[in-house]
């Protein structure tokens, strides 16, 4: 009963997702737009161009890529430590 209400429910809302109309989630300005940029300009700061530009190409692409891998090699090499095996009644150490 759960594992048939959890799939209708997914399923519900895979097909209402297109539903939902692209350019009205366009009209809301963000809280950079509305709020920061307001703030800044009453400081007399005015937006610049970032040090490292990572909305040209792929190179956020790469650097999510990069993390992952540095991550992924984090956890495996300390999957005994972050995952400890599950020791049974009679397994018993000895020392």
């Amino acid at each position: 009963m759960k594992k048939t209400l959890l799939i209708l429910t997914f399923a519900g809302l895979l097909l209402a997702a297109p539903a939902c109309p692209p350019g009205r989630a366009a009209s809301w300005s963000g809280v950079d737009e509305t709020v920061i940029e307001k703030f800044a300009e009453k400081a007399g700061r005015t937006a610049r161009e970032p040090f490292i530009n990572t909305d040209q190409g792929d190179l956020l692409l790469f650097v999510f890529l990069v993390a992952g891998m540095v991550g992924g090699f984090i956890g495996g090499y300390n999957f005994r430590v972050l995952f400890p095996p599950r020791r049974g009644v009679g397994d018993e150490k000895h020392v």
